[in-house]
């Protein structure tokens, strides 16, 4: 300690003094859902100096009373702590206490290392009484403030905040700041989430800091004490991570890729429903495990085509990738909407009989989820039981051609195969996709293009974009409309999607299972929100019998009924009158979407369905 003193003193004494090296900072983009709360930042791990005028007293005062208590009294470093501690560290034999005061944290922080030199030290001193010479306090702590490490990812008050409170810096009570202050000491000790004893032990000692350097008076320790803070054990916005990865790369996209400025990006997401998707992607998920469901993926789009929710696995820090908007899976049974819409357009209707028979198109026999074959039955009935022979042969009376024309107009961007069993869901897509599709038989038969992104703008209000909503494309017409909606909800009402009723909603959807239970879906809709879920597993293996009409069900309803309480749905609209049929197109002609196709790594083996099997 002598050593370091006579080191930092012949550096200040030294002609030849280092300049205060430019303080640098990445820029950060800024993610709010559709009511202005923060879901996600990205870019620099900095947040900008904090504003001490903005926060409560009692925030800046609790970190000062237990890092620094001299911090407004000194000119850099403070000569009584560190004789304190060199008399601690005489009497222990080693270097047993520090002394850096919050000046001293944060040159550290700016501009050096964490090594344990004497060199270090010395530049370290020198550094601190420059920044006294060159900032205000307030600057100074507002610079440590915004830097500090919290543990669980959050560097600064504001990230650590959100992320232990789910609240800005703003709005935290004295004993949530005092918490967050004695994290200071050891992030990974005193974390909040995973040490709550240690943590508020060390709560005590701050608060108890506080009062002796006059912050606040006993009475308010006591009441602080006896309050008792929710703590996130997982970050609410954790789930989010997914969706605001998707629009982080469109909004580099859409401003050049260089990002030389602080941004915020104000995004259609509803953080309320995003956390009931997380939570009950997380419950289903587990209580399968057994029946060796692994991962699970969700998008909700509003009428408007605005993705409300996204979730692209159970555990966005395990796994990052996104399986709602990158992973193509076989579709199963789920495309038979597809299939029916192009035989109703064709003038077959809900009532009109078929027979459930063995059939053979191409040298292909598919035969059903369930043994045996049910004889004479109507369409509705078809759709609603899955029936794949039926299927298989209105797809091969149609035109497969059409199907995959109507599938291609509704909004799936993938590549659609139109082999015979395109019809029992070959073809892969993602959940976001299914999705787009949905939502046209939700919204009264108008083209849905989904969108996250809603506005970016710089920090001082200029904007940078502006979402449009392109002019409403009527693509289906009644009566297919209304006639496919009406089979849709027998599905749910009698069929296979029972599990995903929803009392007192009109509700429609259908169900999907693929080869050796590898895919399961479910795909449904009110009217004004379409939600589409996805269960599986990453390795394309199969799970223990898991149909779509079992765990994917579960979840939809899990998330539905939390859902519909809150956005504005009402019942599936009947859709305008009849309208000019669309013109047949190219099945894998591209159309203009806010949806990007996956990369090919990351797409998953594609698994055949076999004579036999798909269906439920």
């Amino acid at each position: 300690m002598l050593a370091l003193f006579a080191a930092a003193a012949l550096s200040l004494q030294s002609p030849e003094i280092p300049r205060l090296p430019d303080i640098r900072r990445e820029p950060q983009i800024t993610y709010l859902d559709r009511s202005g709360a923060v879901i996600g930042v990205r870019g620099g791990r900095f947040a900008p100096p904090v504003d001490l005028a903005k926060l409560p007293a009692f925030v800046p005062a609790a970190f000062v009373a237990i890092e620094d208590r001299r911090f407004y009294s000194h000119s850099g470093f403070d000569p009584m702590g560190m004789a304190r501690a060199l008399v601690k560290d005489l009497g222990s034999g080693h270097a047993a206490e520090g002394a850096s005061t919050i000046t001293q944290q944060l040159a550290r922080n700016l501009f050096l290392n964490a090594d344990r030199t004497m060199e270090r030290k010395a530049k370290e001193l020198v550094y601190a009484v420059e920044l006294e010479n060159s900032y205000t306090k307030s600057q100074i702590l507002g610079l440590y403030l915004s830097r500090v490490y919290f543990g669980s990812g959050a560097y600064g008050i504001e990230a650590a905040a959100q992320r232990f409170y789910n609240k800005p810096a703003s709005k935290l009570t004295l004993r949530e700041a005092a918490a967050l202050a004695g994290v200071m000491k050891s992030p990974t000790n005193y974390n909040p989430a995973e040490q709550p004893e240690r943590s508020a032990e060390r709560t005590r000692l701050v608060l108890d800091a506080m009062v002796d350097t006059g912050a606040i008076t006993s009475s308010q320790r006591a009441k602080a004490l006896a309050q008792t803070p929710k703590v996130w054990k997982l970050a609410p916005t954790a789930p989010a991570q997914y969706f605001v990865d998707w629009v982080d790369a469109q909004t580099r996209q859409l401003t050049g890729g260089k990002i030389n400025q602080d941004l915020v990006v104000e995004t259609t997401l509803d953080l309320p429903s995003e956390v009931a998707a997380g939570d009950a992607a997380r419950a289903v998920t587990t209580r399968f495990q057994k029946q060796k469901v692994q991962e699970a993926a969700l998008v909700a789009v509003d009428g408007d085509g605005q993705v409300r929710a996204m979730i692209g696995g159970v555990d966005y820090a395990a796994s990052p990738y996104n399986r709602a908007t990158d992973a193509r899976r076989q579709a199963g049974s789920t495309w038979k909407p597809f299939v029916y819409l192009a035989a109703l357009e064709s003038g077959r209707t809900p009532d009109m009989m078929v027979v459930d028979e063995p059939v053979t198109i191409a040298n292909w026999s598919p035969s059903n989820y369930e043994d045996g074959y049910l004889g004479q039955i109507t369409l509705e009935t078809a759709l609603a039981q899955s029936i794949n022979t039926v299927a298989a042969r209105l797809a091969d009376e149609v035109g497969r051609t059409n199907v995959a024309a109507d599938a291609r107009k509704l909004g799936v961007t993938s590549t659609i195969n139109t082999d015979p069993a395109m019809a029992l869901g070959t073809s892969q897509v993602s959940p976001l996709e299914m999705a787009q599709a949905y939502s046209t038989f939700a919204d009264g038969g108008a083209r849905t293009v989904v969108y996250g992104l809603e506005r970016i703008r710089a920090t001082n209000g200029a904007v940078i974009y502006q979402h449009r909503q392109a002019p409403s494309q009527q693509v289906i017409a009644n009566p297919a409309l209304s006639d496919l909606n009406r089979m849709l909800r027998t599905v749910i009402r009698s069929g296979t999607g029972v599990h995903a009723a929803l009392p007192g909603y009109d509700v429609a959807g259908k169900t999907g299972t693929t080869s050796d239970y590898r895919d399961a879906w479910f795909c449904g809709f009110t009217g004004g929100l379409t939600t589409v879920v996805w269960m599986g597993r990453d390795d394309n293996t199969s799970m223990a019998r898991i149909t779509g009409g079992s765990a994917p069900a579960e979840l939809w309803r899990a998330f539905m009924s939390q859902a519909v309480r809150k956005l504005p749905v009402q019942p599936i609209p009947a859709g305008p009158p009849p309208v000019a049929p669309t013109p047949v197109i190219d099945p894998n002609a591209a159309p203009t979407s806010g949806l990007t196709p996956a990369a090919p790594a990351q797409q998953v083996t594609p698994a055949t369905i076999p004579a036999g099997q798909g269906g439920a």
